[in-house]
C-alpha cells in the first residue's frame, strides 16, 4: 500500500510524505520508539526511496518526503530554497509524523539536510546515514557547470523512453551507458501537452542548489552526535578521501562503501546498499 500524508512546512508550504507500506503491527502494539525519515537529494522525490523504504517497512516506519519544490510537494515560486527552509520541513515532518527520534537517511543535498538537523535538534535525531554527499565546498565553477547542463536537456522528451535514453546514455554527464540514470530520471518526469517535462523547476533547483554549493559544512558534522554511518558509491561523487575525513571528525561516525555504484547509490545497486546499511540500522533502531 502507498499512503500519502500530508505535511505543512516552514512558512506554511504544503509538504507530501509517503509511506510504501503498512506500518509494522508490531509497532502499533508496543509504541512508537521512533522510525526512519527519508530524504531525498536535488531534483529526486520520495518515490526514489520506495524499494528502501518497504524493506525498512518489515521492521520500523519508514517514511519518505518531498522536499519544497520537489514531486508532489508545494513548488512556491519565490521559495525560500534556502537551507533553513529544508532543515525546518524536514524538522515539522519528523514532528508531526511521530517519527522521533527518528534515523534520518539522506542522499546527496537530502544527506546535508539530515546532517544539518542533526546537528541543531539531536533530541529528535538518534542515527544518520549520509549517501554520496560532500562537505567540502563545490563552488562557482559547479554551478556555472549545472546551470550549462540544465540548458542542455532536450525538453520536452516525446517519450520516456526518449528521457530514459538521454538521461541514460546521451546526456553528456555520462561516462558509460546507466539504465539506471535514465530510469531516475524518467520517475521526475510529466506529461504534458507537448511532452514529458520534469515536475520541478530547473530554476529552482538551481536556487536550491545554489544556498549551499559555496560553503564547506565540516563545522555541522562535527554538531552530530548520533551514530552516523557515510556511504559512498566507488563511482560516486563523494570521494574516498573525504568520506573518511567525514567518518573522522563525526563522534560516533562509520564508513561503508557500494562498488560498481555511482552517485545514484541506492538505485544503482540496491541490494548492495541494503546489505551496507542495514547492519548500522538495526544497531541503532534495536540496540
Amino acid at each position: 500500500m502507498v499512503r500519502r500524508i500530508d505535511v505543512t512546512g516552514a512558512g506554511g508550504v504544503h509538504l507530501a510524505a509517503w509511506e510504501f507500506a503498512d506500518p509494522p503491527k508490531l509497532r502499533e502494539a508496543e509504541g512508537s520508539p521512533g522510525g526512519v525519515l527519508l530524504l531525498h537529494g536535488l531534483m529526486g522525490r520520495a518515490s526514489h526511496w520506495a524499494g528502501t523504504a518497504r524493506w525498512l517497512s518489515e521492521r520500523h516506519r519508514a517514511v519518505a518526503l518531498d522536499q519544497r519544490g520537489h514531486g508532489r510537494s508545494e513548488k512556491p515560486p519565490e521559495g525560500p530554497y534556502s537551507r533553513d527552509a529544508y532543515v525546518d520541513d524536514a524538522e515539522a515532518a519528523l514532528v508531526q509524523l511521530g517519527l522521533a527520534p527518528a534515523v534520518l537517511i539522506g542522499h546527496s543535498m537530502g544527506a546535508l539536510t539530515a546532517w544539518q538537523l542533526a546537528a541543531r535538534r539531536p533530541d529528535l535525531v538518534r542515527g544518520l546515514i549520509i549517501c554520496d554527499m560532500r562537505a567540502s565546498a563545490l563552488g562557482a565553477a559547479s554551478q556555472r557547470e549545472w546551470e550549462d547542463w540544465f540548458k542542455s536537456w532536450p525538453v520536452p522528451f516525446a517519450t520516456l523512453a526518449d528521457v530514459r535514453k538521454w538521461f541514460g546514455e546521451d546526456d553528456p554527464w555520462v561516462e558509460r551507458p546507466n539504465p539506471a540514470r535514465g530510469e531516475f530520471f524518467a520517475e521526475v518526469m510529466t506529461e504534458g501537452p507537448d511532452g514529458w517535462r520534469p515536475v520541478f523547476d530547473r530554476a529552482q533547483m538551481l536556487k536550491s542548489r545554489e544556498t549551499w554549493v559555496h560553503d564547506a559544512h565540516w563545522e555541522e558534522l562535527i554538531q552530530v552526535r548520533c551514530p552516523a554511518l557515510v556511504v559512498r558509491g566507488l563511482d560516486g561523487e563523494l570521494g574516498r578521501a573525504e568520506s573518511q575525513e567525514m567518518v573522522r571528525v563525526l563522534p560516533r561516525g562509520e564508513y561503508a562503501e557500494v562498488a560498481d555504484a555511482g552517485h545514484l547509490v541506492h538505485y544503482d545497486q540496491p541490494d548492495a546498499w541494503r546489505a551496507a546499511i542495514e547492519p548500522f540500522l538495526d544497531g541503532v533502531l534495536t540496540g
